[in-house]
């Protein structure tokens, strides 16, 4: 089912995009052509492929789950303008 103008303005319309009306009939002939290559992948079987995140097969090396504060206090402190008591100091936003 080919798409028509209308359509595509209203596809365009919910991705919140303007696309001028002299470009609607020439994006409508684009979208029918990855709409095409997507029903193609309908007709690969993959029944006999497993599912996988990444087409190398690794195992990634996991830490023990430690919660530590980072012990650099002092590091992210000399950026601030001023600080406090070993704390970030901001004015007040709100009365």
């Amino acid at each position: 089912m080919p798409l028509d103008k209308a359509t595509v303005a209203r596809i365009a319309t919910l991705a919140r995009i303007r696309v001028p009306e002299e470009e609607l009939e020439s994006l409508a002939a684009e979208m029918d052509k990855i709409i095409g290559w997507v029903e193609q992948l309908d007709e690969v079987t993959t029944d006999d492929v497993p599912p996988m995140a990444s087409v190398v097969d690794v195992e990634l090396p996991w830490r023990d789950d430690e919660v530590t504060d980072g012990d650099c206090r002092d590091k992210v402190l000399a950026n601030a303008p001023e600080k406090v008591e070993g704390f970030f100091a901001v004015s007040k936003v709100l009365e």
